[in-house]
């Protein structure tokens, strides 16, 4: 039998109608629609579905949304603030510190939440905070420079996102030809 749960999410307040067995990493992507928490292992060993409930880092594929009742959830989309980016999504970009895509919101996330508990971790203490976060793009390196610059606000101040609008054109084995 469905249940309403109110959820707030980023500030916004959200009442769905949801199984009680709802996990919160469906909700937010499915009835929610915020899309930028993924889902990695399923099992809470990735870090993909990283969120912040109440000041704490959760696994939001283990985590019900029932139990998020009453209590603020930050995603990947509640970063960001007047359309500027938060500096740890802005270092992650000056510092390379993505590839595909997948695990960097849960990246983000988690090192949002070092950040928030400690301001200035050492870089033993970053990988030890980071280490519940995987990703198979990259060798970790540019992750642990971009949080290390954004905890010591080593950003650019004038950093902007270029939006640039280019047509693909597919040309190999001359699959689209000119009619």
């Amino acid at each position: 039998m469905k249940r309403f749960v109110a959820l707030k999410v980023n500030g916004e307040e959200y009442d769905i109608d949801i199984e009680p067995n709802r996990l919160l990493l469906h909700a937010l992507r499915e009835d929610v629609g915020l899309t930028g928490t993924k889902e990695g292992c399923s099992i809470g060993v990735c870090g993909a579905c990283s969120v912040i409930v109440d000041g704490k880092l959760v696994s939001s594929c283990l985590t019900l949304a029932l139990a998020c009742q009453g209590k603020e959830i930050t995603t990947i989309e509640g970063l960001a603030k007047d359309g500027r980016l938060h500096p740890l999504q802005q270092a992650f970009l000056e510092y390379g510190g993505f590839q595909c895509g997948v695990c960097t919101p849960g990246q983000i996330m988690a090192a949002k939440a070092l950040l928030d508990a400690n301001p200035n971790p050492t870089e033993e203490e970053v990988k030890e905070w980071m280490s519940g976060n995987l990703c198979r793009c990259t060798g970790y390196y540019k992750i642990l420079e971009a949080v290390m610059a954004a905890a010591h606000n080593k950003i650019s101040s004038d950093f902007q996102v270029k939006h640039e609008r280019k047509t693909a054109k597919i040309q190999s084995l001359n699959v689209y030809k000119d009619s």
